[in-house]
């Protein structure tokens, strides 16, 4: 126990001297560090000094340079201070200015208004004196003075009119009748009108016998396999076939004469025939639209087109042969574009195709010129051909040189004599419109239709009618004529005004 009590004693005086020899070797390191930390700031404070001291030189350096670089930038910003000055002051003047000129322009509009008020009481004054001395009001005196004016005007448009119509005439109908005379000339094929019978030669009187047939059936079958009307008479050696058709025409004749080489006649043999006669017929469709190219000298043409051209051989149109037609006007409308100058190409083309439409008509609904046309575009062939074909009846607005001869090519080869022929139900009755479209007018005593429906005479009354009205209503008649009728060829409109002043001496 006791010594438990030393080593406690031992420990705790070993504890206090070693805390008194840690604080006394503490207390030196302090004091040590003191010591170096004030000569270390002392230090310091010496070093801080000159360097504020160097940079505050520095800075005064600086200061000065900057000072140097902005003086003439300052000065630059003085002057242009001054100049804005300059410019604000004149900017005020030109206000001024503008703020007085407006002024005067107000006051010069309200003068103006002043003067407009003091004019339209001048012209109530004016007018209101007016109808008093004329003892009309304001429309009375317009109506006359329209009307005048109106007179006039109809008077002198006439005159100029003439005067126009006049020269055209001598410049151009010399020309004309040259380069229309010479295609004529070159080209002058023979006319032949086609009927509505075809004769058909037989060898005997007793193929005849046969034709008929055992009461009447084969001549029945015939008539129902073809569609043609079969005409037996007394005619010795001759049959007749009848039909509007000339296809079926042809059909017939064709199966007819093929019966009477085979000599069997029997309506088997006729059907059989008659299939025959369709390829017959079929191939001469063909080589006739060959041969009508070939003789127009039209190359190229699609052979869907060739076919639909052959068919035409077979259509007539008053008795002419629609083949033949369109050969001629693509053989003048080459000649005559030849002699204008224009693309002779085009001219013959669309001249030999203008009425493929009237081969295909009786099928395809619409203008005989608009189905031509669509069916020259559907084969594609040149537009330029297409549109003188669509306009040689004026179904669109004639736009090229070789459409209006195109037009000039048909209508000659349709008014050439003989070339067509009328029923007299047609031509009375053309006559009849020609008169009643002239009766129409106001002012028209009679009219007269003669050579042939070529001429209208009218007689006007004289009264009605000066001799400048009776230029206009001419010219009335006849845009009413194009308008409303269809003829070949042309017709002239004769505007008569006669005065006949009598007296009697006593």
């Amino acid at each position: 126990m006791i010594t438990i009590l030393i080593a406690i004693v031992a420990l705790v005086v070993g504890g206090g001297l070693g805390f008194l020899i840690f604080r006394i070797l503490t207390g030196r390191k302090v004091d040590s560090a003191k010591n170096r930390a004030e000569k270390i700031i002392a230090d310091a404070k010496s070093e801080s000094k000159e360097l504020l001291i160097s940079a505050k030189d520095e800075s005064l350096k600086l200061k000065e340079e900057i000072k140097k670089e902005f003086v003439p930038k300052e000065r630059e910003i003085a002057e242009f201070e001054r100049s804005l000055r300059s410019r604000e002051v004149g900017i005020d003047k030109k206000f001024d200015q503008l703020e007085a000129e407006r002024k005067n322009v107000f006051k010069k509009v309200e003068e103006v208004d002043q003067l407009k008020q003091t004019l339209r009481e001048l012209r109530v004054k004016q007018e209101e004196s007016l109808e008093r001395i004329a003892k009309m009001n304001k429309e009375e005196a317009k109506e006359v003075l329209l009307n005048l004016a109106e007179k006039e005007g109809k008077e002198e448009l006439v005159k100029k009119i003439k005067e126009v119509n006049t020269y055209v005439k001598e410049q151009a109908d010399q020309k004309a009748r040259e380069v229309i005379a010479s295609a004529i000339q070159r080209l002058a094929p023979e006319f032949t009108a086609e009927t509505t019978v075809s004769s058909v030669a037989i060898p005997s009187d007793e193929m005849k016998g046969r034709i008929i047939g055992r009461e009447g059936r084969n001549i029945q079958s015939f008539e129902k396999v073809t569609g043609v009307d079969l005409i037996i008479d007394d005619t010795p050696e001759m049959v007749v076939l009848s039909s509007f058709d000339p296809m079926r025409r042809a059909l017939a004749k064709v199966t007819l004469e093929k019966l009477m080489a085979d000599g069997r006649v029997n309506p088997t043999r006729i059907e059989e025939m008659y299939e025959k006669a369709k390829k017959e017929i079929a191939e001469d469709v063909r080589r006739a639209g060959e041969e009508a190219a070939y003789e127009v000298g039209v190359a190229g043409l699609p052979p869907e087109i060739i076919k639909v051209l052959g068919r035409l051989k077979y259509r007539t149109s008053y008795g002419q042969n629609q083949l033949m037609h369109s050969v001629e006007v693509a053989g003048l409308a080459g000649l005559l574009a030849e002699e204008l100058g224009a693309d002779v190409r085009i001219a013959k083309t669309a001249g030999l195709l203008h009425d493929l439409g009237k081969a295909v008509d009786q099928d395809v609904p619409g203008n005989h010129a608009v189905i031509s046309a669509d069916i020259a575009r559907k084969y594609k062939i040149d537009p330029a051909i297409i549109h003188a074909i669509e306009a040689h009846h004026e179904d669109i607005e004639i736009k090229t040189v070789e459409a209006a001869i195109v037009q000039a090519a048909d209508a000659i080869s349709s008014a050439r004599p003989g070339a067509r022929r009328e029923s007299l139900e047609t031509y009375i009755k053309r006559l009849k419109d020609l008169e009643n479209i002239a009766n129409t007018f106001p002012g028209v005593g009679k009219s007269f239709a003669i050579q042939a429906g070529r001429e209208v005479r009218v007689i006007v009354i004289p009264e009605e009618i000066d001799d400048l009205g009776a230029e206009k209503l001419s010219k009335e008649i006849a845009k009413k004529v194009e308008a409303e009728m269809q003829y070949p060829g042309q017709i002239k409109i004769n505007v008569i005004r006669e005065i006949r002043a009598m007296e009697y001496a006593k």
